[in-house]
């Protein structure tokens, strides 16, 4: 009777995990879908805002404005966006893992405590942290921006990339690491390509066509230009918020099936051993009253 006792503990405790993980990833489901959408609707102005600046990127010389300018040497730093909270899968790691491979000189700018944990062990310097609410506002991306903007004019940095987790579906995330600064024909592409444009308006109709700047070039780079790096950064901060709402969503889904499937195996296994009980029980009986005859 102790082993029914135990059997009853477990699937007891298997229960309760499994109301745990049910609530947790219809919450993920709730937050999931005003995630996907804030991150879709955020693609199209992206593009067109690629498609204009690679157009008017076209009619500049590289040195015209500072954010353009490319510098041979020096170091990198990357923004790197993960989460704060676990339970979302191989999310965290598989970025991680990314940037230790492909960026293991570089310093860093987090967002999200699992990363800046993680990268913190592996001796990454990092040079400041930021915290991000949940739905993202655009406020919150503008000192983000700001900030990089300043370390790369200051020149302590010659480039700058973001790392991030890609939407593309509430089962596929895919992690990416895409350039920043400086602004130039090829990273506009990369950018545009990673959020999922066009490929053909970074050469499209308006490529190398003769524009008329008012009030004069630098003025309208000094508008459009920041602009872009705020959007950028925001667009980022949405499919990595959607990433993690999908991955956590489909992890808890994942972890309640499993219960359940585990609540009835333990069920099967409480039932055998309580039939093998009693039919112990009613051996017991049999025999004693054959020897009572």
């Amino acid at each position: 009777m102790a082993n029914l006792r135990d059997i009853r503990r477990r699937i007891k405790s298997v229960k309760n995990t499994a109301q745990i993980t049910r609530a947790m990833q219809l919450v993920a489901a709730a937050k999931m879908k005003k995630a996907q959408d804030q991150a879709l609707a955020g693609r199209d102005y992206a593009e067109l805002l690629n498609k204009v600046l690679s157009n008017l990127e076209s009619n500049f010389e590289d040195d015209v404005h500072p954010l353009l300018r490319t510098r041979e040497g020096g170091k990198e730093l990357i923004l790197v966006i993960s989460t704060d909270k676990g339970l979302c899968g191989a999310l965290n790691t598989n970025l991680g893992r990314k940037i230790l491979s492909e960026k293991p000189e570089a310093d860093i700018v987090t967002v999200g405590r699992k990363l800046r944990v993680q990268l913190g062990k592996a001796k990454y310097h990092l040079v400041a942290d930021h915290e991000v609410r949940d739905p993202v506002p655009f406020s919150q991306a503008r000192p983000i921006a700001k900030q990089l903007t300043n370390l790369f004019l200051e020149g302590e940095y010659s480039r700058i990339s973001i790392a991030f987790t890609r939407f593309i579906s509430t089962l596929t995330q895919e992690p990416v690491i895409v350039p920043l600064l400086p602004i130039s024909h090829e990273s506009i592409g990369k950018v545009n390509e990673v959020e999922g444009g066009d490929d053909e308006i970074v050469e499209g109709a308006g490529a190398g066509a003769d524009y008329l700047f008012e009030p004069s070039p630098m003025g309208v780079l000094d508008a459009l230009l920041p602009l872009y790096i705020n959007f950028q950064v925001y667009q980022m901060l949405l499919e990595s918020r959607a990433s993690e709402h999908s991955a956590r969503m489909v992890a808890m889904k994942a972890a309640t099936d499993n219960a359940n499937k585990f609540i009835k195996e333990l069920t099967l296994e409480y039932n055998k051993v309580r039939q093998a009980a009693i039919t112990s029980e009613l051996l017991e009986i049999t025999t004693a009253m054959k020897a009572m005859e």
